[in-house]
């Protein structure tokens, strides 16, 4: 496992070793020992998989009640990862970063509670994303932010996406930053299991 860290500091890009051969490959996207041994000591307590259509957009979603920490990879397909840093505390708050990860590469995003997550599709296949997370999921505590809010100067390689009927109203940077949400530290609260 190697594992580096990005430009917004929390994030991890990583990558597993893989085993190739004219079969295919082989790889272990996560190992308890190989990632403790990187002093990476997340608990996961859930899996998630999706499946989205060429052209489809989800996001930007982040939990402030039980904030989940993810561990997002591509196993089918292409996609556009992204992520805006919501911890007003530090120097990239509002800042994004963007990272192409799909089924043919063995990377991996880390990205720690405290950030909006969202993905597109890239090509014309199908993509299944395989995440795991440090909080089970609480829709009561769910919430998102608008994908293309000119404040976060996202490139979305994607024209006309296709998006959920509740991605398509979501509130603005302006809206978060107006919330009482905005002037706590949500992302540092520990969900009781």
């Amino acid at each position: 496992m190697i594992h580096r860290n990005l430009p917004i500091s929390g994030l991890m890009l990583i990558e597993s070793k893989e085993f190739r051969d004219e079969r295919g490959f082989f790889t272990e996207r996560y190992n308890l020992e190989a990632f403790r041994r990187e002093d990476f000591n997340e608990v996961f307590v859930q899996d998630n998989f999706s499946r989205s259509l060429p052209g489809v957009l989800r996001g930007l979603h982040y939990q402030y009640d039980k904030p989940q920490g993810k561990l997002v990879s591509c196993t089918r397909g292409r996609i556009f990862d992204v992520v805006v840093d919501l911890r007003h505390s530090e120097p990239t708050f509002g800042k994004h970063f963007g990272v192409e990860l799909s089924g043919e590469k063995t990377l991996a995003l880390w990205i720690p509670p405290g950030f909006a997550h969202g993905f597109c599709v890239l090509g014309n296949e199908p993509a299944d994303v395989l995440y795991k997370i440090t909080s089970v999921y609480n829709a009561k505590g769910e919430l998102g932010l608008r994908y293309n809010d000119p404040k976060f100067e996202i490139s979305w390689p994607v024209s006309s996406p296709l998006l959920s009927g509740k991605d398509q109203v979501t509130p603005g940077f302006a809206e978060y930053l107006a919330s009482p949400l905005a002037k706590t530290e949500w992302w540092k609260l520990k969900a009781d299991f």
